[in-house]
C-alpha cells in the first residue's frame, strides 16, 4: 500500500497526486477517453428510438469478425459501408461475408453525420458452413 500523497507530492494548481502511469502502455491509467462506438448497451433511450423510426434497408455483410466485434455493411442502395457492432447482430448465426442482412440506421454522436447499422438480422445466408454464437 502506498503512503498518502504530501502537499509537496501534489500535482500543483490541483491539489491531486500526480497521474501514475501504467509501466506497460506508457499511459496514464486514470484517464480513459470514451469510446467513438455505440454499442447496445451504451446508446441512449432516445438515439435508439430515433433508429426505430428509420425505415428497414437491406444491405450485404462485407466482412466480420467475432473476435474484433464488429464488421462492416455494404447498403444494396449504395453509398458507403456501415459500421455494425457485435451487439446489434440479432439472431442466432455469426454474420459472415455475403449474408444478405436487413438494418436500421442509426446516427453516431456526437455530430450524427455518419450512421451505424443496428437490430441487423440475417435474411439470407452464404451457402458456406456458420457457427452458432454459442460455439
Amino acid at each position: 500500500m502506498s503512503a498518502p500523497a504530501t502537499p509537496d507530492k501534489l500535482t500543483p494548481g490541483t491539489g491531486r497526486p500526480p497521474l501514475s502511469r501504467d509501466n506497460s502502455t506508457g499511459s496514464p491509467n486514470s484517464l480513459q477517453l470514451p469510446s467513438p462506438i455505440i454499442t447496445k448497451r451504451t446508446r441512449t433511450a432516445s438515439t435508439s428510438a430515433r433508429a426505430m423510426e428509420n425505415p428497414i434497408v437491406t444491405g450485404t455483410v462485407k466482412s466480420f469478425s467475432r473476435t474484433k466485434g464488429h464488421g462492416f455493411i455494404t447498403p444494396k442502395d449504395g453509398g458507403d459501408d456501415l459500421f455494425c457492432h457485435i451487439s446489434d447482430i440479432e439472431g442466432e448465426f455469426v454474420p459472415m461475408e455475403g449474408d444478405e442482412v436487413k438494418y436500421r440506421l442509426c446516427a453516431i454522436p456526437p455530430k450524427n453525420e455518419k450512421f451505424q447499422a443496428v437490430h441487423v438480422k440475417i435474411i439470407n445466408l452464404t451457402p458456406e458452413v456458420h457457427h452458432r454464437w454459442e460455439e
